[in-house]
Order: C-alpha cells, then sequence, then structure tokens
C-alpha cells in the first residue's frame, strides 16, 4: 500500500511567512516562536485546501512530530487488511452496484477488456476532460479560504474576490500588490491555477 503524500503547509506570524514546507517541519518552526514568545498570531495553513491547520504544540519537539506522523500507522492499517486470497490483486479496485439499461450493458460488454475496463476507460477520459475546470475550483477556493482568514481586513479584499472568480488576473494581483508582502505572495500561489494558463505573468 503506497503512503500517504505528506501535507504541506505555510505558517505565519502575523503577516509575515514563518515556514512553508511539511506539516511537521513547519508545526516545529511555529512551535519555536511560541517558545520565543512570539505575540503576533500564529496560523498555519494547508497549500493544497487553504484551509487552517489545528496543531497541538503541547510537549518537546519530538512529542509534537510523533503526534503529527504516528509510528506504526502504516503496520496498523495493513493488519487491518483482509487477508489477500489467490489470484492477481486488486490493485485497489473497489467492487460496487453499478445500474445500467440493458442497451449499456450490451455496448460495454462488447467493448474490449469487457464491461470493466471500459468503465474505468470512460471514467479517465471524463476526469482529464474535466481536470482544468477542477483545478481551477479548487484554487479558487483554497485562495478563497486563505484570503478570508489573512487578509480580510485588507484594501479591496471583496474586489480581490470577485476578480478570483472572474479570472480577472490583472485586477487581482494589482489589489494584491497593495496587501502585506507575504501575504499577497501566498495568496497569489494559491490562487494562480484558477487563471487562464496562457495569460502568463507572476505576482510582483
Amino acid at each position: 500500500m503506497p503512503e500517504n503524500p505528506v501535507k504541506l503547509c505555510t505558517a505565519f506570524q502575523g503577516t509575515r511567512r514563518l515556514a512553508s514546507g511539511p506539516l511537521p517541519e513547519v508545526a516545529l518552526a511555529v512551535k519555536a516562536a511560541l517558545d520565543q514568545g512570539a505575540t503576533a498570531p500564529l496560523l498555519t495553513f494547508e497549500d493544497a485546501t487553504g484551509r487552517v491547520v489545528d496543531l497541538d504544540l503541547r510537549g518537546t519537539a519530538e512529542a509534537v512530530v510523533a503526534r503529527l506522523s504516528p509510528p506504526g500507522a502504516g503496520r496498523e492499517e495493513a493488519a487491518a487488511l483482509p487477508p489477500r486470497g489467490r489470484g492477481r490483486p486488486k490493485l485497489g479496485v473497489v467492487a460496487r452496484e453499478v445500474t445500467l439499461l440493458p442497451r449499456h450493458w450490451d455496448w460495454l460488454n462488447a467493448q474490449p477488456g469487457g464491461a470493466s475496463v471500459a468503465l474505468r476507460r470512460l471514467v479517465e477520459e471524463a476526469r482529464q476532460a474535466s481536470g482544468g475546470k477542477e483545478r481551477r475550483r479548487e484554487a479558487q477556493e483554497a485562495a478563497h479560504r486563505f484570503m478570508t482568514a489573512m487578509a480580510g481586513d485588507e484594501p479591496g479584499f471583496e474586489e480581490a474576490l470577485r476578480a478570483l472568480y472572474a479570472g480577472s488576473r490583472e485586477t487581482f494581483q494589482a489589489i494584491l500588490r497593495a496587501w502585506p508582502a507575504d501575504v499577497g505572495d501566498h495568496a497569489w500561489r494559491l490562487a494562480g491555477p484558477a487563471f487562464p494558463a496562457e495569460e502568463g505573468g507572476a505576482h510582483g
């Protein structure tokens, strides 16, 4: 079974970017700032979603990392799996009921590889066809969450949101330039995929 992907995060101390990288490393940077008496608010965001990450920073650095990466988790998950029977491995295939009309089944069964192969191919083709729209939506939502938490009181906040969802790159970037540099840079980092790639350009 593949390991879970590393969660990448970014922490802010006030409006200054404190650390970016894997969650355990960012959590240690936040803990160090707290131990040094940081007075500005400390917020950590998941890069993929823009959501605030709640950190349990009690105890030693080792204890913090251990809570974020429980030892033996992979072995526990493997032990919970049912015994593998004979034959080819399932490769993560999940059997579920699909309701179709008889003509649909007839068409699927006539395809090379049979119904299952044809259905998987159709699903992958549909995912690729809608991938750009999905990535744009995810970027808009991630940027919206981050901006709401970090820039709700900044000038042009509402206009920036409208520009984000309207795909108005120049307007969006112009507003970000008036915000604290690290906040604007991170907002653009999250929002970038929401704008048409052919327009190019970066924040700044």
